[in-house]
């Protein structure tokens, strides 16, 4: 499917007024609101307020009961964007630093065709989905009866993903995309000065021996075929270079691609904290909070997202076993709830940023990057095709 050049402008130009009006998570009012207009303009139904500021539009054709959802994310980043081009960021603070503009544009595209098309058999919702950024707002748009609402047999997501070609499409079957999840452990000690450490009981000394050790459990507790990536990303202790301080507290993240490898860790990273601080006579504060779980994509849906994206690109253009990724993404909310699958298309290398971008790498969460408008017709094409497919017509 080919975009006109008018169909072509329009998404181009909802997609860089919400690059240059980005909103943080579960404050995308003026993006729902924009979204929520479209669709109604193109004779879409649409239903608001699950996850707060999500948008859900429902298009139906035919007799079928049968349903897919098809999702977009909305929410920017709290971070200074450097680009200097005439759509970007106008608000200090804030960026669209991970191409949810690109995402919401794509899908709605997508919903203006298959609104004019009608080439299917059954119901598409259009889900454009609040708070990806560490909001969780896909379990906030389940809790608040997403799926109860708008029943589905399969739901489906897409990100781009820059250092890739822009034509290039990829997934992997099962784990695709890691557990995000942090840690903050807080050792209680005695302060001392500095010249009689033997009057105090040193946190800091702890803190290292913590620190080392919980190495150990990556390395020598856990199968070396399961992946897991345990890093500590802050120290903090003390305020004076005489004095042993009361606390040291340790901070970072763990991630893995599956929940008993996470469940493993946790409980050894526990054990291990206690242990040492005890050893020393010291206590410890220890919290851990999962935030989101591994993204495990299903087989039968994944399979059928390739066959989709052979269609689109071409088979040459599809890597149907990419690499698996440490980062994180709130789809797999989703996933757990509903058979689906989660794919990536390329963003190219960052050419085609417009001048005055900054010098900084077109990466994610980078102040200099930028999504890349060929990739608009392209996505549009892919949800197309998937709801075409997923719901054929019938003689």
């Amino acid at each position: 499917m080919k975009l006109d050049d008018s169909t072509f402008a329009e998404l181009r130009q909802i997609r860089r007024d919400l690059h240059a009006h980005p909103e943080l998570c579960y404050e995308e009012q003026r993006t729902s609101d924009i979204i929520a207009a479209k669709l109604t303009e193109w004779g879409i139904p649409v239903l608001r307020g699950l996850g707060l500021t999500g948008v859900v539009g429902v298009i139906k054709n035919g007799r079928s009961t049968r349903a897919i959802g098809l999702r977009a994310d909305m929410d920017a980043l709290p971070m200074q964007e450097i680009n200097a081009f005439s759509h970007a960021s106008r608000h200090p603070g804030k960026m669209h630093a991970c191409g949810h503009d690109g995402h919401t544009a794509m899908l709605l595209g997508a919903a203006q065709q298959l609104a004019q098309r009608r080439d299917f058999d059954g119901t598409i919702y259009v889900i454009f989905q609040p708070a990806e950024e560490g909001g969780a707002g896909a379990r906030r748009m389940i809790a608040d009866g997403l799926f109860e609402q708008c029943p589905m047999e399969a739901i489906y997501g897409m990100h781009n993903w820059p250092g890739t070609a822009v034509g290039t499409m990829s997934v992997a079957p099962g784990p695709m995309m890691a557990s995000s999840n942090e840690f903050q452990v807080v050792v209680k000690g005695k302060g001392a000065h500095a010249a009689q450490p033997h009057k105090g009981i040193d946190p800091v000394m702890i803190a290292v021996q913590i620190a080392q050790s919980w190495q150990a459990i990556i390395t020598r507790e856990k199968s070396p075929l399961d992946t897991a990536v345990l890093s500590i990303t802050q120290i903090h202790a003390g305020s004076a270079t005489n004095v042993i301080p009361d606390e040291a507290t340790l901070v970072g993240t763990v991630r893995t691609f599956t929940t008993p490898v996470l469940d493993l860790i946790e409980s050894r990273m526990r054990a291990v904290a206690e242990h040492t601080a005890a050893g020393f006579g010291a206590e410890v504060q220890f919290e851990f909070k999962r935030n989101y779980p591994p993204l495990v994509n299903h087989a039968q849906e994944t399979a059928f997202a390739v066959a989709v994206m052979k269609t689109v690109v071409g088979a040459d253009k599809v890597d149907a076993n990419v690499e698996p990724t440490m980062g994180a993404e709130d789809f797999a909310f989703f996933l757990q709830e509903k058979a689906g699958c989660y794919v990536f298309i390329g963003n190219g290398e960052g050419e085609h940023r417009d001048g005055g971008h900054g010098l900084g790498p077109c990466v994610l969460h980078n102040a200099s990057y930028d999504f890349n408008d060929n990739l608009l017709p392209i996505g549009t094409s892919f949800w197309v095709c998937l709801a075409k497919m997923g719901l054929p017509l019938h003689p």
